[in-house]
């Protein structure tokens, strides 16, 4: 079935960055234009000017952390200037943009494509639930709202993951590549499950989002855990510090687990009977070294 072609808004300051962007996200499936002016152009890096020129055409964007001032938020927010958001940069555990921007770091671009569904599919769930009014200076929001779900059906891409871009579906670099981004996603989520608690979770957005949209297998999440607290060991082994502590990081994973069972629950259409999917929620994954049968 062909898919619609989404425009992402590039707001980026650094060409190395915008061509990293623009790899990880598929030209079949999306659009990406730069919009962020340089000094000296039209807009002169005013993200508020750059987006309301082109505000019709917009679905998403991809903003770079440091343009997102508290000046700068103020006019995109008091203009009603807000899109389904991926913000790169640093993950801090506060909001840059809006309530449902989703985060990612610059070492984990692999995962875009799969950031920018889940930030749509946010953005739609969360204007349903709302129910968004049309006054002043959330109409433009409505709108988008309303274009979204004119585009990408009612349910949005929440219901429509691509088969395509599954991990098993994936050419061997991609895969590899996108693994790797996984482990440092959850290198993250470790690291400040109990120091930084609203950092934690968006780190462990990221990876439910990208574990869903990837259909990445459940023993594959497990491995990605155990891999990391023994990463772990061997360095408190080494620097002689004691390591029985690493154990209460089994919480994180149990969180993880939790969140991908729920995003699979709200995943299933309200009009599909449960009992029709017992079948097709089991895959083999056969491109996958060492992947046994398991249910997505």
């Amino acid at each position: 079935m062909a898919r619609p072609g989404l425009t992402i808004a590039l707001l980026l300051t650094t060409p190395a960055l915008v061509e990293a962007c623009q790899q990880w996200l598929p030209e079949s499936r999306y659009d990406s234009v730069e919009l962020i002016g340089k000094i000296g152009t039209e807009h002169d890096g005013d993200l508020a000017a750059a987006l309301a020129a082109r505000q019709d055409e917009i679905d998403a964007v991809v903003v770079e952390q440091q343009l997102l001032d508290p000046t700068t938020r103020e006019q995109l927010v008091g203009r009603g200037l807000l899109f389904p958001a991926v913000v790169v940069g640093e993950v801090k555990g506060h909001v840059d943009y809006h309530s449902e921007e989703l985060h990612l770091p610059e070492d984990q671009l692999a995962q875009l494509g799969y950031t920018v569904d889940a930030s749509i599919s946010r953005f739609l769930r969360q204007g349903r639930a709302d129910g968004r009014p049309e006054d002043a200076g959330v109409g433009s929001v409505g709108k988008l709202s309303r274009r979204l779900q004119e585009r990408l059906g009612y349910l949005g891409v929440f219901y429509k993951r691509d088969p395509s871009r599954f991990l098993g579906s994936l050419p061997g670099d991609e895969r590899r590549e996108l693994l790797e981004s996984l482990q440092r996603t959850y290198r993250d989520l470790l690291i400040s499950y109990f120091r930084d608690p609203a950092a934690a979770n968006q780190a462990l957005e990221s990876f439910v989002n990208t574990a869903f949209f990837s259909d990445l297998p459940i023993t594959r999440t497990v491995e990605i855990h155990v891999d990391q607290i023994d990463e772990f060991w061997t360095q408190l082994r080494l620097e002689g510090h004691k390591s029985d502590f690493l154990q209460d990081y089994r919480l994180a994973l149990l969180d993880v687990m939790a969140h991908l069972c729920e995003m699979y629950r709200r995943s299933i259409p309200p009009d599909i009977p449960l009992s029709g999917l017992a079948s097709s929620r089991y895959r083999r994954e056969a491109d996958l070294p060492d992947a046994p049968e398991v249910s997505s």
